[in-house]
């Protein structure tokens, strides 16, 4: 009896999907049934070729080969992932599977993590489609009623080839030859290289900010304080000398006129749903979690717990056929914190969201993240799990409560003359504001006191103000995403059309890649962190020296994403992209060859490299200090002293650990200092004795700065996806 192969991208995934189909037989990298066999991948289990595999002369790095230009790209295994391919490459070639159903993440990059095993296995058997956003039974039970013909996702893979093959040319390319010409672990990319070049945009306008001060009027009565307006309506004035003459023409004044009140009613709509980078952006403004902390919690709130959609979509909308499963989700989040809100949509009878949620038009591969018909077992779910949950559920409910509605009340008053305001605000309907009963929302203070028009008020004082004006803030994760995600303000002098273009294809990278990217350049020490704030290291900083302009400019991820989109949907063919890319990469690697710039390590410490003797570097890692040879083949680094999530007795804010062996020891900003043997002493007495001493190394094993040889990471992905 014939079959069809299910090919998954990761393990949960098949599971979930093996139980949907009846698939209980298990074997050897995959889980059979009558009908189906479902097996999966690890992610990637095939990618490009290192250099060497195009020739042995490539092993060496060196100048006079770049650039490498593969004709055609050669696909291998990946070596740490290669039993698993051999375990998915036997069951595609059972004689008893007809056809295959790819069923990895449905976008761009799973349509190539599936079709690059078909290659390397060299499968032709028959493909379909299943193109789902969540993993739930009902998900999948209606994906599989709803198979698509694999051809019609032929143009999305030749798109990802595309992508990847790019990457591939330009970022080994350039990598290499900027890591060899300067004998220094250089990496370049089109998504971190301009992310980079943002940040130290950012601080160049904060270092070239020149402060002004700024000058004002304030009338304090009985119950408000008015604010002046000159004849122009400006609050303020830069010219100190206008502001003190129309201090002195008042001084003496004690009372004031109502020569009006304005009340104008608004309404404000409940926020949107969420995408990736909205969500990634508010976990770090609550609770400063990095983008890859987010996306880490909401993969197991999608995979592991199955109660919210897919995590890695740019909308912020549904489709019109997600309406009827509205009510479930709603029914699903009907418990605990929750119930409230639930009690009120479901009583209205109708659940329907408010005008503009649903817009197929505003969906493309994938719809805002929302909860799944699934009721989560909340102690099943960690800390972080539930927060986020909360976050998301919360976000969900309000788009079906009326818009927040109050009246601004604006009193004009009149002293001496001269014209002063005061705002504030009536709640007319809470709206969806209710969802936020918790208060995390902010507070509505703001309320004036009734006046008339007409009415005498009396006038306390009134007093001059002064402030001065502020430097652009530097970015930090939330607001560096929010620039990726937008980076117009970032291209000035490129054309109308690629603005637009970068607007339209969402920025700086996609919404998967751009936590890792972040880390990326964390990790390669172009970047370091000082509170939440995001600083360029020198490095950084003559990296961006070195690095040809295309590079550094959004405008050529806007290209890419333009051609890639024609690819795509079959208006370009990808010969014609290569062609470009390739001619991009020729010019890049010449303008790093012929460049007379120097690279200088300004961090040398006086401490030398046990392994080849020369001097070591000391670079502030995302997560504490680090000694890391100069030479990039030598590749030798050691953490001295790091940030852990250990916190200090006495003020609470997180230890740094500093030192080896027995000699490790907890040193805090406040002075507090802690052996790390009085730690475990101190961890094991308030758990009740259950902490020994294997549970502490593996506690600090968490705390470890990742693995970075620049070598290996230039070979693997150090370019971006």
């Amino acid at each position: 009896m014939s079959k069809s192969l299910v090919l998954a991208e990761k393990p949960s995934v098949a599971r979930d999907i093996a139980q949907v189909l009846g698939c209980h037989k298990k074997g050897n990298g995959f889980l059979e049934g009558t009908n189906y066999i479902v097996t999966w991948a690890l992610g990637h289990l095939v990618t490009h070729a290192d250099p060497e595999g195009y020739g042995s002369e490539y092993k060496e790095w060196k100048l006079e080969h770049l650039p490498i230009v593969p004709e055609p790209f050669k696909l291998v295994p990946i070596r740490q992932t290669m039993k698993q391919f051999n375990a998915v490459k036997a069951q595609l070639k059972r004689n008893d599977v007809k056809d295959i159903i790819i069923a990895t993440d449905a976008g761009r990059e799973g349509e190539l993590v599936a079709r690059w095993i078909l290659e390397q296995a060299k499968v032709k058997k028959p493909v379909k489609r299943l193109w789902i956003s969540s993993v739930t039974n009902k998900a999948i039970l209606d994906g599989f009623k709803n198979l698509k013909d694999g051809r019609a996702y032929e143009n999305l893979y030749e798109a990802a080839v595309a992508r990847a093959e790019a990457d591939w040319v330009v970022g080994i390319n350039a990598t290499r030859a900027l890591t060899v010409k300067y004998n220094a672990q250089l990496s370049t990319g089109r998504v971190q290289t301009p992310t980079l070049a943002m940040i130290a945009e950012r601080e160049k306008q904060i270092r070239d900010f020149k402060p002004k001060s700024f000058y004002g009027l304030q009338a304090i009565s009985e119950t408000a304080t008015f604010t002046w307006h000159d004849k122009s309506g400006q609050t303020r004035s830069f010219d100190k000398g206008i502001v003190e003459k129309t201090l002195a023409k008042l001084d003496g004044v004690h009372s004031g006129k109502v020569s009006d009140v304005v009340t104008s009613p608004k309404s404000q709509p409940a926020p949107h749903l969420f995408d990736l980078t909205e969500l990634q952006k508010e976990a770090h403004r609550r609770w400063s979690w990095s983008a890859k902390e987010t996306l880490s919690t909401l993969q197991n709130l999608y995979e592991r717990h199955k109660v919210v959609t897919y995590p890695r979509t740019d909308s912020k909308h549904l489709t019109s056929d997600m309406e009827s499963t509205l009510i479930d989700r709603v029914k699903a989040v009907d418990f605990g914190p929750f119930r409230k809100a639930t009690n009120t949509i479901l009583r209205a009878g109708k659940v329907k969201p408010q005008r503009g949620v649903i817009d197929d038009k505003r969906v493309s591969d994938h719809h805002a993240i929302i909860p799944t018909e699934e009721t989560p077992i909340l102690q099943n779910l960690s800390d972080k799990e539930q927060r986020l949950y909360e976050l998301i559920v919360n976000r969900f409910l309000a788009v079906f409560f009326g818009a927040y509605r109050y009246d601004q009340v604006t009193a004009e008053l009149i002293v001496g003359g001269e014209l002063f305001k005061a705002k504030g605000r009536t709640i007319t309907d809470e709206g969806w504001k209710k969802v936020y009963a918790t208060g995390e929302e902010e507070a509505d203070t703001d309320m004036l006191p009734a006046f008339t028009k007409g009415e005498d008020l009396k006038i306390k004082a009134v007093t001059m103000t002064d402030g001065q004006t502020k430097p652009p803030a530097r970015f930090n994760e939330g607001t560096l995403l929010a620039a990726m995600e937008n980076p117009a303000q970032f291209m000035a002098g490129e054309s109308k059309d690629l603005i637009k273009t970068i607007g339209e294809t969402g920025g700086l990278g996609t919404v998967a890649t751009r936590a890792d990217v972040i880390e990326r350049l964390f990790k390669s020490f172009v970047l370091e962190k000082k509170g939440n704030d995001i600083y360029t290291t020198s490095k950084g900083r003559q990296l961006l020296e070195l690095v040809p302009e295309d590079l550094k400019s959004p405008a050529l991820t806007a290209e890419w994403e333009q051609g890639l989109t024609k690819i795509a949907t079959g208006k370009m063919k990808k010969s014609e992209f290569m062609k470009d890319m390739i001619a991009f990469s020729r010019k890049a690697v010449t303008e790093i060859k012929t460049d007379d710039k120097k690279f200088k390590h300004d961090n040398v410490t006086g401490r030398t490299c046990p392994d080849c003797g020369k001097l070591l570097l000391e670079v502030n890692g995302k997560r504490g200090k680090m000694h890391v040879c100069q030479d990039r083949e030598c590749g030798y680094r050691k953490s001295i002293s790091r940030q852990t999530n250990a916190r200090c007795p006495v003020c609470h804010k997180r230890l740094e650990l500093r030192g080896e062996g027995d000699g490790q020891i907890f040193v805090c900003g406040c002075g507090h200092r802690e052996k790390l043997s009085a730690f475990e002493k101190r961890r094991k007495s308030s758990s009740g004795g259950k902490v020994d001493k294997r549970d502490v190394q593996k506690y600090m094993k968490k705390q470890e700065e990742p693995e970075n040889n620049a070598m290996a990471e230039a070979l693997k992905k150090l370019f971006d996806k």
